[in-house]
Formats: C-alpha cells, structure tokens, sequence
C-alpha cells in the first residue's frame, strides 16, 4: 500500500456566530430540570445517574452538571462513542484535549495515556477505572498489558485531567479515566455485530439486558481479533547494531512489527436499588510483541494476558437520618503469561558474570542458536473493601467520608537461558533449554505483598448564591513505604447566567511499583526499597462559557510542579539501571474548546491543547509529549436515519530525549470517516469507516535504537452491521 507523507497546517479551531444579548439573566437549567437532577441525586444508587440524558460527572467523587464539577472534566457518551466510529476505549480519549494516545517504546509497549506532558514508558500516572473500580497491574504500575476495552460494555467515559488523588489515590496523578458500563435499562433487549477489514480485522459482540424479577440485568460478550498492518515496516533494530559490531547476521529486519492481537472481553452485572453486582473479565490470547520486548524484532514471541474483576456493593440510606452509606467489596486478579525471543536465534551477545547482558564489563560472548529467550509469568490477587458515607443534614453543606482497605499480592515464575543461575559468561555456545527459576532467590522479582489502609474526607459547600467551595484530603498508609497526605481544593463560581469560572488545586501522588521498589537480577533495571512516591501539586484556572442551549466554549490554563519523579537510572561504572526519584519537572499550558449544534443534524466540535513541560534542573523539554495538538469534529445527520461523521487530527511540536541526536520528530495529521445508516428494516444498523483515509505516514517516537521511529497503521476500511431485537 503506497503512503504519502504530508505537512499539515493547523486549521482555525474557533467555532462562533453572532449572538443577540439575553433580556434575562436566566439560568442554564430550567426548573424543570433541576428538579429531576434533585430527584436522582436524592437516590441511594448511583448508577441512576447515568442513565439520564443530562451530563453529569461522578468521577469526583460528588455527581454534578460537568460545568459547575469541581475539576476539568470531559464526559462521553455512548451515543458520541457511536458517533465517530470508535471501537476502543483508545480512540475514544484521543478525542480529549490535552490527551495523547501513542504506542509506548519498549519493554512493555503499553499504549501510552500523555496528559500535560506527564507519562513514563510504564504510564502509571493515569488511573484507569470500571465504574469507580481501579485496575491497575502493581508490577508497574499502569494498566494491564496491551488492555484494550471494546466500546460495546461502555456507557459513558469521564476523563479527569488534573490530581485526583484526594478521592482516589494512588496514581490519579496527571490524570483519571472512569469507565461506566452500560445497564440492562440501556440496552433493553437483544444486540448482536459483526465487524469485518483491513489487516484482517474480525470483530463480533453480543449483548442483552433488561429487568427480571426487581434486578436489572445486563451482558456483554466480545471478541476482537486482528493481523494487524504488515506495513508498518522497521527497517533496522537493536539486533541490526549488535549485527554491526559483532560482524554477524541475526536481525530479521527490515519487517513489520508484530502488532496482531486476539481478545475477549465479556461483562456481567447485576442491580436493585440498593445492591449492584458484577463481573468483567477480559484476555488476550495470543498478542503482538511489536517491535520487540528489546527492541530487537524476532518470530518466536506470545502475549497472554487476563484481567478479571468482581465487585458488590451495598446501599443504605435509611439507617441513619441525612446519611446514606455505601459498603463495597471488590477482587482483581492478572495473569501474564509471556514467551519471549528478546533476540532472536543466532544473536552473539556480551554476557556478564551474572549471567545477564553486560555491555561494559562483559565476562564473555555468547552465541545463543535458539534466540534469547525468557518466559516470565506473574498472578496478581487484590482485595479491597470500601465504606463510603454522604451526610446532608447540614445546610448548604454536602459531606463525603471514606474509608477503605486492600491488600495486593503477586507471584513469580520464571524460565529462561540467560541470567543469574543459568550462566557465567564462560558459556560460548548457548541452546534454547530454559532453566527453571521459580522459587530460586536469583528470580528476576520475588514474591510480594503490598497492604494499604486510607482514609478520605471532602466537604462540598455552597457558602454564597453561586459559590460553592469544595475542600478535600485523603491519607494513605503503605506497607512498604510509608504514607501520604493529598489535599484538595477547588472554587466555583456561577459568575454570569451564562459562564462558569473555576479556581483548582489538588496534591496527587505516585506510589512506586513492586517493579520500582524489588526488582532483582534484571538487565533492565532494579528496585530500590528506599523510593519515596513521586508527587504533584497543580494550579488550574478555567472559563467554561455557555451564552446558548447549543453553543459551549471552554478555556483552561494550568501550571505543575512534579517532585521526585521514579525513573531508572543508569548507576556509575556498572551495566545495570536503578530506581531513583530521579528528577522534578514543571510545566504549564492551555486547553481550548468548543462545542456549537449549528442545527438539529449538524454538530462542530474541536479542542486545541498546548503545553510546555521541563526538566527542572537541566531545563529539558519532557521528550515525545506533544507540544501542541488539535482535534476537529462535525457529526452531520443528512437525512433520515444517515448521518456522516469526520474526525480530524493534528500532532505535533514533539522532541527528542536529551542526548538523542535523530531528526526532529515529524508532525502529523490524520483524517477518519464514519457513514452510519441506522434502522433499517427497523432492526438493522449498518456502517462503513476509513481510517487514516489519506494514508499519512505516521510515526510515534522509539527509542534511538530503533532510528526511524514507530510506523502507525496505514489506510483502514472496516464495515459493520447490527442487529438490534
């Protein structure tokens, strides 16, 4: 498939027409409106909210219209997500402002949440939630490998950018994103797809839900599988540079990386007004290593991984006047099964006395004839128990107390034919026999146990006709390293009928990973017990202006300070990275947006962001984040039951590493259409997508090993059809 490669100028994002003044200083919300508001605040379960046609938010711990939320906060909607033509959670956030959705650089290449610039390879810093749950894989510290969750299970998405550590803890640091399913109201009987396309594409989904005997039901089953762009072509790796040096002929470059993937995702739930239930589970049966775990392609990879998660939570709000108390109980398990070539067979590589690479100091070299080769696998359990309690008997004063308890364990296997206990340098010639070193001390990690207890309180006041001040702290207290204190604070003022002004500040931390704090015999980096949580404080001033019922322009602008950031770092004279708080970074920034429903079929909406983020010692800019970035949309009904829906992307200002010498990182657009045809046959829904429809060659930046970074997906056009009984 041929590419272009073209330069994009950035189009004019301002969304406005002329508008008559208001004879009357009349509020947004109508009376009528308000008083339903008030009536599904008053109910004791939550999940109420969501079913309502009004935007509302719950990730900050208190549900309200977004614009008067104490924080900056998208919400989107099922009917938004279907819309553009999104099929995963991933595409859905490259839609919010300030938010990039990248490949990672190796080891893991997680798909990368970027928000204001804050991210490390591993992205811990953004706290992934399934209706309020986290999920969260504690080796470290971001989400689950190669997580991707279909939109099908998906009601609605609140994304919070900004510190959230006051109500959620740990790792709500740049930001927060809540995953609120959909319900057997929602779906109301019987859906069933099928979507087929490029790169071998095949997607089916099922889901059913309604009301049965006083519970409300609902299921959703999924099954994504793809071959993935067998364009997206690396002409030279790591292996291509030891080639060089080492005079042999290892690498399988140039060839495309290996981005295939086969997952299944299914969800239960089950809810009465005062319990709600459920079930999700989700694996990867056979994943892509991209372009390898070292940065050095080879065939002999597979990625498995599950994620199941359970919870029930119990309402009450008749035991004590003004009160109503929520007790929640939740179990999250992860399995990573891994086979890994980290290079592949006939690599001739510097081996240490250890046993590991050791491109310094080396003891010997070692021809490895099967590859390089590792099967690493680990079993998360947690168990967390959660009691939340809303007292509203004090006037103009709406109190949140929690207190909650989880306790994470993993376990470790290893099998591999490299490493302490397997080699001393001494070996030239090595097979692919792997060495068994489950519950030997020179495991790459030993088993761990991480206990946490917290305590969170917040006070939402409204001390003055349109004032309200919202004042909040949480404390943590970790087994393995200590406690924390993150307060909040956030001003908002009704200031006009038609804006809303806000003053915020929150305190949100990172906590190292079991991966940070006890990782052993690795060549990649080691733990220290020492690490103290990195921490943030942000200061954000926001205008959300709404002069009509169809027209919203947003403006926020906010400056941070990060202390102690975790990052492994290379330690003098030796082969080997530790685990520091190696650095303090600062920025600051601008996000727009804007939002106008020209008519009853056409909506515009765009978002433009730009941050400036550092090195606080040095003055670096923080590497790969995009300095400025844009997004255009118009979702256009052009008849009865058709509608077109156009996204349009831009990427750009992103820099280089300190030290990293490449070209610049190449600027980016691209351009997707959706034509939805919706009812047909009463019961039919029918659509086609292009993606990338220009082409464009789109590259995300990789580590300086990989020269000519990360090549994106090409042209892809997928059709879909659903029934809908």
């Amino acid at each position: 498939m041929p590419r272009t490669s073209c330069k994009s100028l950035i189009p004019i994002l301002i969304l406005s027409y002329p508008l008559a003044p208001q004879a009357n200083e009349t509020s947004l919300i109508t009376d009528q409106q308000m008083e339903e508001a008030e009536r599904l605040f008053s109910g004791p379960v939550e999940e109420d909210y969501y079913r309502t046609d009004a935007v509302l938010v719950s990730a900050t711990g208190s549900a309200k219209p977004v614009f008067l939320a104490p924080s900056v906060a998208s919400v989107i909607t099922k009917e938004e997500i279907k819309a553009m033509g999104a099929t995963t959670l991933d595409e859905v956030l490259e839609t919010v402002p300030g938010l990039h959705v990248y490949m990672s650089p190796s080891p893991n290449y997680q798909k990368q949440w970027s928000i204001r610039g804050v991210h490390t390879n591993d992205n811990p810093h953004v706290l992934l939630l399934i209706n309020g749950q986290s999920v969260q894989d504690m080796l470290q510290g971001g989400r689950p490998n190669h997580l991707q969750i279909p939109v099908s299970m998906i009601s609605r998405i609140e994304v919070i950018r900004g510190p959230g550590s006051a109500v959620h803890g740990a790792d709500a640091f740049a930001g927060s994103v809540n995953v609120i399913t959909k319900d057997g109201q929602e779906i109301a009987g019987s859906q069933g797809g099928y979507r087929g396309g490029s790169f071998s594409r095949k997607d089916v989904w099922a889901l059913h839900g309604g009301a049965y005997q006083g519970w409300d039901i609902a299921m959703t089953l999924d099954r994504m599988k793809s071959e993935g762009d067998d364009e997206r072509i690396i002409e030279e790796d790591f292996q291509s540079l030891l080639d060089q040096s080492f005079a042999t002929n290892a690498s399988i470059t140039p060839k495309a990386m290996d981005t295939k993937y086969d997952l299944i995702n299914a969800y239960f739930s089950f809810n009465r007004p005062d319990w709600q239930i459920y079930l999700w589970g989700w694996q990867e049966r056979d994943g892509g290593s991209y372009a390898g775990l070292a940065n050095a392609l080879a065939d002999g990879n597979e990625l498995q991984n599950d994620v199941f998660q359970a919870g029930v939570t119990h309402s009450d709000d008749e035991w004590l006047n003004n009160w109503q108390f929520d007790f929640s109980l939740s179990y999250l398990y992860l399995k990573t099964a891994t086979n890994l070539q980290l290079f592949p067979p006939g690599a001739l590589l510097p081996i240490g006395s250890d046993g590991n690479l050791n491109f310094t100091n080396p003891a010997g070299l070692t021809l490895f004839t099967d590859g390089y080769i590792g099967f690493p696998t680990r079993t998360q359990n947690q168990y967390s128990a959660e009691t939340t309690a809303l007292y509203d008997g004090f006037p103009q004063h709406h109190l949140r107390l929690a207190l909650g308890y989880r306790v994470t364990d993993v376990v470790f296997k290893a099998y591999q034919n490299w490493g302490p206990g397997v080699l001393d340098g001494t070996q030239t010639v090595v097979d692919g026999t792997l060495t068994d070193l489950t519950d030997d001390p020179r495991i790459f990690m030993p088993d761990v146990e991480r206990r946490l207890w917290y305590l969170s309180a917040q006070d939402e006041w409204s001390f003055a006709k349109n004032w309200e001040l919202t004042l909040g702290a949480r404390y943590d207290r970790y087994s393995d390293f200590g406690g924390t204190f993150n307060p909040r604070a956030a001003l908002v003022w009704q200031t006009r009928y038609d804006m809303t002004t806000k003053l915020l500040y929150g305190r949100a931390f990172r906590a190292p990973s079991f991966a940070n704090m006890h990782a052993q015999n690795n060549p990649i980096g080691l733990g220290n017990p020492d690490l103290d949580p990195a921490t943030l404080d942000t200061l954000e001033l926001v205008f959300d202006y709404r002069p009509t019922a169809d027209l919203r322009i947003a403006a926020n602008l906010f400056v941070y300070d990060i202390e102690g950031l975790i990052a492994f770092e290379p330690d003098e004279g030796e082969a080997t990275s530790t685990s520091q708080n190696a650095r303090d970074q600062k920025g600051r920034g601008l996000e727009l947006e804007g939002d106008w429903q020209v008519t009853d079929s056409l909506r515009l909406t765009s978002n433009m962001a730009w941050q400036e983020s550092e090195d606080k010692q040095t003055g670096d800019p923080v590497p790969n984040a995009p300095g400025l970035q844009a997004h255009f949309a118009a979702d256009w009904t052009f008849m009865p039951d058709w509608s077109i829906n156009a996204q349009w992307f831009w990427i750009g200002q992103r820099e280089r590493a300190s030290g990293d010498n490449r070209n610049e990182i190449d600027d980016y657009s691209i351009t997707n259409l959706t034509l939805r045809r919706q009812a047909l046959f009463e019961h039919l829904d029918l659509a086609l997508a292009v993606r990338n429809l220009f082409d464009e060659d789109a590259r995300e930046p990789s580590t300086s090993v990989i020269p000519d970074d990360y090549p994106m997906n090409g042209r892809e056009i997928w059709a879909e059809l659903q029934i809908n009984l």
